[in-house]
């Protein structure tokens, strides 16, 4: 009877450490699907949105295109 619940105690106490050990990597969120909308710029492109908030792109600067 004794090797029976010192058997089934270790075997709670290795579901229990592996639970813990990999619940993280189990819980982890789905990817964020992000609208497709565009936002335009005043250099007249076009930047998406991007993130884990799905936030617009930073526009690029005046005059830092290719010439």
């Amino acid at each position: 009877m004794m090797k029976i619940l010192l058997s089934l105690l270790v075997a709670l106490l290795i579901i229990v450490g592996l639970y813990y050990l990999a619940g993280p990597a189990l819980r982890r969120a789905e990817p964020v699907a992000c609208t497709e909308e565009a936002k335009l710029c005043a250099d007249g492109s076009a930047v998406g949105r991007t993130g884990p908030n799905c936030e617009f792109a930073a526009c690029p600067e005046a005059g830092s295109g290719i010439r």
